[in-house]
């Protein structure tokens, strides 16, 4: 059915929109727009939405979906295919509803019903293709401590995408294409097939178990260990020398001390089931999707859970150290976010923060005025105070009227050399003359900022790539005492991550402890969008 609606052309697009809205112009140039009831009613319920009336109009209305001929169904088939695997991608399923989709296309049989089922469509499948690139959930609204950007992509990007000539391979492009979704993806479709097995089978029952150790729980080990992949099938019953290997082995991907011992927190490990696995996992994807874009070729990646720093060059580990994280206090868990390293600071002056100097060193100082004597107060001048000329007892938190610095020394706080990617977190990596914290498994004690063992050694990596002689550079500036500023001359991407599953080229799935409970808040909130666990019983 065509109404007879006439106007001048002014543009074509914006003569449709005046013919859609009722207008009526006398026609002087014998150009005419005639529009039909499909076109209409797609303007109509694409109206609400800016973006896709936007692409509707800029395509004069035509189907996206529900046209006739091959081109169509190549689209629609490659639309259900993919949200026929939105579970595997552990998305939530169910809510995009493919078999009311597929009802309502053989329920359609008017113009009207083919037009609001191509915008309901069109409108499903951005959900899908977002949920898809750069996941379902909004993480800052999670946790607080996700600062993240996510790499968002316009709508007309995925409604372009989809309309071209090969729809297939457009979706094949959305979800995150690096090694690590790969990897996971491989692991969540094995734990799926373990899950409604019995998972790993029976837990280990013992508190602790060493080689020579023998009896049912040893036996218990042995098979859960096989189960996990790590011990080849065996009938032995004592804690042998395979045994202890195969737990070493455990212990390294899972960040614990390779001892080869089945201590307490090692069965802790060994016992987790199969469904936290697979929770982990999908989460783990879901926080690949945040940061699907270019991480850069050569970048410093920390895995806030993995207690660990590194250089990345080239999808390669090409320096590798451990690190302290933030203190699990809701005023010292290290954000996740990205940024730009852009230089390193030798010998650096520590500039206490604020919320630091009122609530750790105020205190003190009210005790006793020279407690802290490594600090020099500083008033608004910049001046150095002596301290026997301020009645401390006479301020508090929010009148404090100093500032408190630490100069260069080995004594430092930030040891001898931070590394700057400046962000509205103040957040960075350094050197710390605390060393001894670096020797445990679970490192979670800064106020924030990021220590490093090895943090000479992290200089000459990135030093490596601008200078001949990195270590006698380093070491020239480091010797004068004084603060000195060293620049990158290309700026590396910094990550601040935080995975409790974490893929490896080879060999197994590393999991490591939700140490600030991120994770499980962001299992929870998955799962009331709809995301499953396949082969879970209810």
């Amino acid at each position: 059915m065509k109404l007879a609606i006439r106007t001048r052309l002014l543009s074509s697009s914006l003569a449709l929109g005046l013919a859609l809205s009722g207008a009526a112009l006398a026609q002087d140039d014998g150009l005419t727009v005639q529009v039909t009831l499909f076109q209409q009613t797609v303007a109509e319920a694409a109206a609400p939405d800016r973006d896709l009336a936007a692409f509707y109009r800029d395509h004069q209305f035509e189907p996206v979906w529900t046209g006739a001929g091959e081109v169509y169904t190549t689209r629609r088939r490659a639309f259900l295919a993919a949200l026929q695997r939105a579970d595997d991608h552990g998305l939530p399923g169910r809510a995009y509803d493919v078999p009311g989709m597929i009802e309502a296309m053989r329920a359609a049989r008017t113009d009207s019903d083919r037009a609001l089922l191509d915008v309901k469509m069109s409108r499903m499948f951005l959900d899908f293709a977002a949920d898809l690139q750069t996941g379902v959930l909004t993480p800052s609204k999670i946790d607080s401590g996700i600062v993240r950007e996510i790499p968002l992509r316009a709508a007309s990007v995925y409604l372009d995408g989809i309309t071209s000539d090969d729809p297939d391979a457009f979706f094949a492009t959305l979800h995150p294409q690096r090694a690590e979704y790969a990897r996971l993806m491989r692991e969540k479709l094995r734990l799926e097939t373990l899950v409604p097995q019995g998972g790993f089978g029976p837990s280990v029952h013992a508190s602790a178990l060493k080689p020579g150790d023998s009896g049912q729980p040893v036996i218990e080990l042995r098979n859960r260990l096989m189960t996990l992949g790590y011990l080849p099938r065996t009938v032995e019953t004592t804690y042998d020398s395979a045994m202890e290997r195969a737990v070493a082995e455990f212990q390294a991907d899972h960040g614990l001390p390779e001892d080869g011992v089945a201590g307490a927190t090692t069965l802790k490990e060994i016992n987790t089931p199969a469904e936290d696995r697979l929770k982990s996992v999908i989460v783990a994807m879901e926080r690949e999707r945040w940061i699907n874009r270019d991480l850069g070729e050569r970048h410093v990646l920390v895995n806030l859970t993995d207690f660990k720093a590194k250089i990345i060059d080239h999808d390669k580990v090409y320096f590798e150290t451990r690190s302290v994280i933030g203190e699990n206090k809701s005023t010292h868990r290290t954000p996740e976010f990205s940024d730009v390293m852009e230089h390193m600071i030798i010998n650096p002056t520590w500039n206490v923060p604020r919320s630091i100097a009122v609530k750790e060193y105020l205190p003190s100082f009210k005790r006793n005025a020279y407690s802290n004597s490594h600090l020099k107060l500083i008033d608004a001048r910049g001046q150095v105070v002596d301290r026997s000329a301020v009645n401390f007892a006479a301020y508090n938190e929010r009148n404090f009227p100093f500032d408190l610095k630490q100069p260069p020394s080995a004594r430092n706080a930030l040891g001898l050399v931070k590394f700057m990617f400046p962000n509205a977190n103040n957040i960075y990596l350094h050197d710390t003359p605390s060393k001894s914290l670096f020797a445990r498994d679970m490192r979670a004690f800064s106020h924030g900022c990021i220590r490093l063992n090895d943090p000479f050694d992290f200089a000459y990596a990135l030093l490596a790539w601008q200078t001949e002689d990195p270590k006698g550079f380093f070491k020239a500036r480091l010797n004068t005492g004084r603060e000195t500023q060293v620049d990158l001359e290309n700026p590396l991407p910094v990550h601040l991550i935080y995975r409790t599953a974490v893929g490896q080229p080879k060999g197994h799935m590393g999991y490591r402890r939700d140490v600030y409970g991120r994770d499980a808040l962001i299992w929870d909130a998955l799962a009331r969008e709809g995301v499953e666990l396949r082969g879970v019983q209810g």
